[in-house]
């Protein structure tokens, strides 16, 4: 089996697994007392660079980066992310750090809270903010979600690295063609039940897009109740929830060689925030959401409670492919065969915030 790297962000640090043929290592926590929000594992050099969002009550956030799989990490003397003094803000967290594609290999991007895009071409040691998203004429009008104002998804298409799609909570999905020059909300189809208008240009919580492994124009949407699909790269949206338990879910994760292939945890509602009918369930589809189907084997059959959080469902590259989520149980499970079966890797964690994975041998 593949050599494979897992990362898992937490509340209260980052832990570490590695998996040597088919015997996990979990090791940790680096980051005592952190808050780990986000993780990106850059395979694109020739050592693969860890980069982690961490958040400490004391010391407030920062961006670390790792060149030796997490043994030793720095912080570069200057914060890597920080808002100009024009803005008046100041940043709060950071949510996603997303490695651009080969076409662009230094580049990185970071979404934050207050919702912003920052963009780094030193491979993640300094970043700049993206004022074209920053100045849309829309922000004001911006409301943040229940975990606050945080631009958490950042997709680039690996035929144009102009091509960038990130998703705001709760301004919705808006799009760039030309490297972040200009800035247009995608969110046609894209439901908003709790507004007065559920069709508006902007303003849906979205909370999670992945993007297919074959098509780079087909998306898929976990919304505020709704999960969605596009085929033609954000520009229209449809609903595929037919067939799940629950429409309302947080994660979202793709298969990263099959097309077609996605994967969702259902939660029973916005007000009741547990796994649909209290059953620890992944669901994949195979068809591009014309159906679903319960992943259960080696998940806890008995009564379950434990949420997953928009981060922390996600693939490594391995074929097949292995597909890791932890929740707010602090339990951690793993599937080295697209989701056919499960075991549990870790038990009483903090709370599970974020989880990323990566084959590195």
């Amino acid at each position: 089996m593949s050599d494979v790297l897992l990362t898992v962000g937490t509340r209260k640090g980052l832990f570490i697994g590695r998996r040597r043929g088919g015997e996990w290592e979990i090791d940790g926590p680096r980051f005592n007392a952190q808050a780990v929000y986000s993780i990106a594992i850059d395979t694109r050099g020739p050592m693969p660079r860890l980069l982690a969002g961490g958040d400490s009550l004391h010391w407030g956030p920062s961006v670390f980066h790792s060149d030796d799989l997490g043994a030793t990490w720095v912080e570069p003397k200057q914060p890597a992310v920080k808002f100009p003094e024009f803005t008046g803000a100041s940043l709060e967290r950071v949510w996603q750090l997303h490695p651009a594609g080969p076409e662009a290999p230094d580049v990185v991007y970071a979404g934050t809270e207050p919702a912003a895009l920052f963009r780094s071409e030193d491979r993640g040691e300094s970043f700049e903010l993206v004022r074209p998203l920053w100045e849309h004429p829309t922000r004001s009008q911006w409301v943040p979600g229940g975990g606050g104002e945080g631009l958490h998804t950042i997709i680039t298409d690996p035929r144009d690295p102009r091509a960038v799609t990130v998703a705001v909570s709760t301004a919705g999905v808006f799009r760039s063609l030309d490297g972040g020059a200009s800035w247009t909300p995608s969110n046609k189809g894209v439901s908003a039940v709790f507004l007065p208008d559920p069709d508006p240009e902007f303003g849906q919580c979205v909370h999670k897009i992945v993007q297919d492994a074959a098509d780079p124009d087909r998306l898929y949407l976990q919304n505020h109740w709704g999960v969605f699909r596009s085929d033609d790269a954000g520009a229209n949206w449809s609903g595929i929830g037919a067939g799940l338990p629950s429409t309302f879910g947080f994660a979202a994760a793709a298969h990263p060689h099959r097309a077609d292939t996605a994967y969702v945890f259902p939660i029973t509602a916005d007000s009741d925030r547990v796994p649909a009918d209290n059953k620890c369930r992944v669901y994949r589809t195979r068809d591009a959401g014309k159906s679903w189907e319960p992943l259960t084997a080696g998940l806890p059959q008995e009564a379950h409670y434990g949420t997953v959080l928009r981060d922390a469902l996600c693939t490594d590259d391995a074929d097949p492919a292995g597909v890791y989520f932890g929740n707010r149980n602090g339990e951690l499970f793993a599937s080295a065969d697209d989701g056919d079966s499960w075991r549990m890797l870790a038990s009483h964690l903090p709370d599970v915030l974020c989880v990323r994975a990566a084959v590195i041998g």
